[in-house]
């Protein structure tokens, strides 16, 4: 008697299962900065929801199907990220910079773990006749730790930018038709929404964002408007416009740029000063 023979299940392995979960927490960590404020970022928020959907769908992928193609299409999607994540830290990337945070850096480690657990199960489904999975090892071996290296090289010495934050002459600026208060060196300066009167609620990973304008300011050509000052509570004084404390942004890195203008982050929305005559 002929017997009847089902479908094999899906080839599935460990290293898989644990890559497409590495996939979907960094996917997780990228839906959380999109949906707290890189949504507004141009061209970034975009690439954001984007990463965060290929995540999920590639995850689901190697869940679903057990595919060596979609395991490697992983490792290599997890790999592209962290690229992404570098060259934002490094040089930016769309007119964004990146600065050093806890979640960028967990983010990173992800991917890296990710890349490499990925291609270490689908290493097993490359032809045996060649040799090309063992072989394959430690060439995966190699690039996690070039990765890493290179994501520790990357938070350790993030781009600077030319942001000046001591005691200034503020001016006024035309930008685009509208005349906006200026640091001395030319870079736009901003205000905080969820400031109140004489205190500052930016501080920590948002500082790194927006450099408070520390110092007693001084009124140049065009400003005419209220200068003052508080004390934050790291004991540093920051000049104020209007009753409004002032900070510069990392992703303006020329005079004549407003990027920072209403941006959703960090807590709140961003706006430039506009000088009324």
């Amino acid at each position: 008697m002929g017997s009847i023979r089902g479908t094999s299940p899906p080839r599935r392995s460990w290293f898989g299962i644990a890559g497409a979960a590495l996939l979907v927490a960094s996917g997780a960590i990228h839906l959380d900065l999109y949906l707290t404020g890189y949504r507004t970022i141009p061209t970034i928020g975009p690439l954001f929801l984007l990463q965060v959907i290929a995540a999920f769908a590639l995850a689901a992928a190697i869940l679903v199907t057990g595919s060596l193609l979609a395991e490697a299409a992983g490792a290599g999607f997890a790999l592209s990220v962290l690229g992404g994540y570098l060259l934002s830290l490094w040089i930016g990337l769309f007119g964004f910079t990146e600065v050093r945070t806890t979640a960028g850096i967990v983010s990173g480690i992800i991917d890296v773990a990710a890349f490499a657990t990925l291609a270490i199960a689908a290493a097993p489904g490359l032809p045996r006749a060649l040799d090309l999975g063992r072989r394959l090892l430690p060439a995966v071996a190699g690039v996690s730790v070039v990765a890493l290296v290179l994501l520790g090289a990357a938070v350790a010495s993030p781009k600077t930018q030319p942001v000046a934050t001591g005691p200034d002459v503020l001016k006024a600026r035309d930008v685009g038709g509208v005349m906006l208060l200026t640091n001395a060196t030319g870079l736009t300066l901003y205000w905080f929404a969820p400031d109140s009167a004489g205190k500052s609620a930016c501080y920590g990973d948002c500082a790194a964002y927006w450099p408070p304008v520390t110092g007693t300011p001084t009124a140049g050509p065009g400003v005419t408007g209220t200068l003052g000052t508080i004390t934050r509570t790291d004991g540093k004084t920051q000049a104020t416009y209007d009753g409004h404390p002032l900070y510069t942004y990392i992703g303006d890195s020329a005079p004549g740029q407003d990027s920072g203008n209403n941006l959703n982050l960090n807590g709140g929305l961003w706006h430039i000063v506009v000088v009324t005559g």
